[in-house]
């Protein structure tokens, strides 16, 4: 493998919009098998790959580039798409399908900085898929189009780097990466959602409603970070979380309701609240609404799921106070300075999923209040008060 192979790889194992988009790709054709390939003259090298039929490819393996139909869509610039390979006409006496063991496939061409090819996105199953349809075939279209913009963004940044001679200078250009990436997945995410919506509505077999609530629920999870990332680039970068601020006369409704789509996502944990708003509050609603589901998701994820978390909400001596408390273990004296750090976790919860910016995000939203969000845990309770004068 030649040295600006591996240097490939790594750019690509570098971005990490990539393994989301490889997921959504999986999920939006029903392919088990979907990758990123370097592809010269020479060469077919693997990137990053998504295997859920256990091909057992991974970074760095190559095949014969004369094996490959990413070859011909280096040569044309055109992708491929075959939807049962046994019956198309076009590819049935080909070689390539039998000798990889596929029905189905799609490769599009993905493009460096400079717009020269440099790979494709790939995918594959054993058994036949509908891929020839105008939607599912523009969304390809547009990751493909989302990951050659990456790269450029990648060798952009890695351009810039050399020229960086202080932490400040190079921690803004990051901030500024992000807030990119989280517009450009932005645009194709939508797309996919209003999707899934229109086919929600039409008549659909139990197999179909699975996938579809499964893609949503994917859609809605990668919408949940991009908001968490475009909001900690706004409080990094010098400006605030943006505010809407109104009289609002329905925040204890618009807090109930935030406590119930909890309680149906996670039904093996008991919400009790008692919320008494019944005058109206100047506020931003939707983000007391993130502060709450943040606070309640960070309860469900690190307390004691057997024993109930209790909600309170209310005016109090000019002030609206939420409070959730959860029961476990306490925080560790050594945490508690930290914890409103973004993508901080204690070393135990490593891997209980997110971004490690709902606290964060939280205690900003608190302060563009001109509010305090605080903490208290002992051996008892843990206790978030969200406090903002009225």
């Amino acid at each position: 493998m030649s040295t600006t192979t591996s240097t490939d790889i790594s750019a690509i194992q570098t971005i990490d919009a990539i393994p989301h988009i490889m997921e959504m790709l999986a999920d939006i054709t029903g392919l088990r098998f979907i990758c990123v390939a370097r592809v010269t003259q020479q060469e077919w090298t693997m990137c990053s790959v998504l295997d859920r039929v256990e091909f057992n490819l991974k970074p760095g393996d190559q095949l014969d580039i004369q094996t490959t139909f990413c070859n011909s869509v280096r040569m044309s610039q055109k992708p491929i798409v075959i939807e049962h390979a046994s019956n198309d006409e076009e590819y049935q006496k080909s070689p390539i399908p039998g000798l990889y063991g596929f029905e189905s496939y799609f490769s599009y061409p993905i493009y460096d900085t400079e717009g020269n090819f440099f790979g494709t996105i790939c995918g594959l199953d054993p058994l036949p898929a509908k891929l020839k349809t105008e939607s599912i075939t523009q969304q390809i279209s547009s990751f493909a189009a989302l990951i050659s913009r990456q790269i450029t963004l990648y060798e952009s940044l890695e351009d810039t780097k050399a020229e960086l001679f202080d932490e400040q200078s190079a921690a803004k250009l990051r901030e500024q990466y992000i807030a990119i990436l989280g517009h450009d997945i932005r645009t194709p995410l939508s797309s996919i959602k209003m999707g899934i919506d229109f086919l929600s509505d039409l008549p659909q077999e139990h197999t179909a409603k699975t996938i579809l609530k499964r893609m949503n629920n994917s859609v809605s999870r990668m919408t949940r970070l991009i908001s968490d990332v475009m909001d900690f680039t706004h409080g990094k970068m010098g400006s605030s979380i943006p505010l809407e601020k109104k009289h609002t006369n329905n925040l204890g409704a618009l807090l109930r309701y935030t406590v119930s789509e909890l309680e149906l996502t996670h039904s093996e944990c008991a919400i009790k609240y008692h919320i008494n708003i019944n005058t109206p509050v100047f506020c931003d609603p939707d983000r007391l609404s993130q502060v709450l589901s943040n606070l309640l998701t960070n309860a469900i994820v690190h307390g004691d799921i057997t024993k109930p978390i209790h909600v309170y909400a209310d005016l109090v001596d000019n002030e609206l106070i939420i409070r959730v408390t959860n029961s476990g273990e306490p925080i560790a004296k050594e945490s508690m300075s930290r914890l409103f750090q973004p993508f901080w976790r204690h070393e135990k919860q490593k891997d209980a999923g997110g971004l490690g910016l709902g606290l964060f995000i939280a205690s900003q939203i608190a302060s563009a209040h001109e509010g305090v969000l605080s903490v208290n845990s002992d051996k008892k309770q843990t206790e978030f008060v969200l406090a903002i004068p009225t």
